[in-house]
């Protein structure tokens, strides 16, 4: 059996209770939800913008994507977590232009869940977490 291994980088927000950035075990490296936070200070960004918190995000899990040994197209699933059915669209945008950028071209994009939630801070519109697997 492989080793579960604690992944961790400045370059997203130090987790906030008790649970890990990121795991890796053997091929699968999974990253905890993320949500629109700076990861120097840990504040909360751009209340009421949910393109831009979905940028920040993104740019949080890609983080520990990058300090696991893994990038985007590693990912084969994101879950993504909306506080209202309103934001899809504009979520749905400043994903597809991320995947875009971090993708090459013609790679197979990583499968989505998208579902509507309360989130843990009244300022997160929208959590996101992700499960690469590397060769």
């Amino acid at each position: 059996m492989s080793e579960k291994i604690e992944i961790r980088t400045d370059g997203a927000p130090a987790p906030a209770w008790v649970f890990s950035q990121g795991v890796r075990k053997g091929p699968i490296l999974q990253v905890s939800g993320q949500g629109p936070q700076d990861p120097a200070t840990g504040a909360y960004l751009h209340e009421g913008d949910v393109r831009a918190q979905t940028r920040r995000t993104l740019e949080n899990i890609k983080a520990i994507l990058a300090a696991g040994g893994a990038g985007v197209a590693d990912v084969v699933m994101f879950r993504v977590y909306l506080t209202e059915r309103a934001l899809f669209a504009p979520m749905n945008e400043a994903y597809a232009a991320f995947i875009e950028e971090n993708l090459p071209p013609g790679a197979v994009k990583p499968c989505r869940t998208t579902v509507f939630v309360e989130l843990p801070h009244e300022v997160m519109l929208v959590e996101i977490d992700a499960q690469a697997v590397l060769d």
